[in-house]
């Protein structure tokens, strides 16, 4: 199984909001998560839009799931993960 740690969309058109969760990569976007590690309001102001669960980010990375693009960005914003890239 592929796990990957994504985003699964909520809200309504124009005002969307994303929990950062782990999941197998071959659900649908709003399938059923294993966890829920963080969450991410673009519309906020720029101190509001992220929470994240460091600990279970690290637990779940050191087990060797891979974060998605956008999601690899958030976190190397908050220095959780780096790529070396």
């Amino acid at each position: 199984m592929s796990v990957k740690i994504r985003l699964k969309k909520f809200g309504t058109k124009k005002r969307p909001y994303y929990r950062i969760v782990v999941m197998d990569s071959r659900s649908p976007r709003d399938g059923k998560a294993l966890d829920e590690v963080g969450l991410y309001h673009p519309i906020e102001q720029q101190g509001e839009q992220v929470r994240l669960d460091e600990e279970k980010i690290r637990n779940w990375i050191s087990k060797g799931v891979q974060p998605t693009v956008t999601v690899k960005q958030i976190l190397n914003k908050h220095k959780i993960y780096f790529d070396g890239k």
